[in-house]
This record gives C-alpha cells, structure tokens and sequence, in this order.
C-alpha cells in the first residue's frame, strides 16, 4: 500500500469503504512528462524567486535580480499550470519563457565577463530542456486532439427536456 493510501486512509470517515488497491491511471508518457516539467519549473521558479542574487552574480548580471525573480515567478506560474488536468496551456507557457530566458542569456554570453562561460552553459542547458518542451508539447496535442471526422452539430438542441417552446410557456 503506498503512502498516499494510507494517508487517504486517515482522512475518511469510519463508515466509508476501504481502498484496497488502485487500478492503472489515465496519464500517458506525455502527461507524467508535463508533471515532471511542472515540478522542475516550480523547483527552478523558486530558485530564482529567492535566490537572485546568487544566480544574477553567477551569470554575471549584477543588477537584475528584479528580472531574475520576475522569471521565477513566472516558472512557478507555469510549472503549477502543466500540474493542471490539461497541462498544455503550461507545457506552452514554459516554451514562451524558454524563450524569454534564451534572450537573457545570450546577452549575458556575449558579455565581456568573465563569468560569461556560466552564461553560455546556462543557455545550452535551457536550449536543451526547450527542446524537451517542445516534444512534449507536441506529443500532448497529439494525445489529446480530436479524432478526425465531422463535427457534431448540436444548433437546434435547447437543453430542455421539453423543448424551448415549451419552457418558455409554462407559467409558474
């Protein structure tokens, strides 16, 4: 029984059945990847949150530490949002801040600092996990998209029982 189980255990009331074992789950290799990308953002986003000081000095960007946290609170918005039932939208958002951190570190890189090697290493490392992105990205929609075929069609349905007509006639 995994911990969770028995955590879940203690929660329930005395006269609540028993859960015994679980069956398999729903997610796919996509969506564990969009679980384990959102974790990483939440740890990373936390790091930059409340330890800019330390990352600006150790790429060389003294001064912005306002950006680095901006940045961080931004992984964590996203990170929470690929936790979500439809990690897409986050899976995307972290692409965008891929982004946004790509341009940062390339004007770091090319930077007369010393520290400028931190900085090139910093922007392979998110060169590589926005490749990781983009794949699960892609792999999510698939997952996830619509079969092909017609469309349903539901314009002459009212939601009521009765009939729209009749909904707006009855008197009460």
């Amino acid at each position: 029984m995994s911990m969770l189980m028995k955590v879940a255990g203690l929660t329930r009331s005395p006269g609540d059945p028993r859960i015994l074992s679980t069956g398999p789950g729903t997610l796919a290799g996509p969506d564990h990847l969009a679980r384990g990308l959102g974790w990483f953002s939440i740890g990373l986003g936390m790091l930059e949150l409340f330890g800019a000081r330390r990352v600006t000095r150790t790429l060389g960007l003294e001064g912005y530490e306002w950006l680095i946290r901006a940045c961080g609170a931004r992984e964590i918005g996203s990170g929470v949002a690929c936790l979500s039932a439809n990690p897409a939208p986050g899976v995307a958002a972290r692409i965008a801040g891929d982004a946004l951190d790509i341009a940062t570190l390339a004007v770091a890189a090319r930077q007369g600092d010393v520290r400028r090697g931190n900085a090139q290493i910093a922007l392979l490392a998110v060169i590589g996990v926005t490749v990781l992105d983009v794949i699960c990205h892609q792999a999510l929609t698939a997952r996830h998209a619509r079969p092909p075929g017609p469309r349903r069609d539901y314009h002459d349905r009212s939601g009521f029982p009765k009939g729209l007509a009749y909904a707006r006639n009855v008197q009460g």
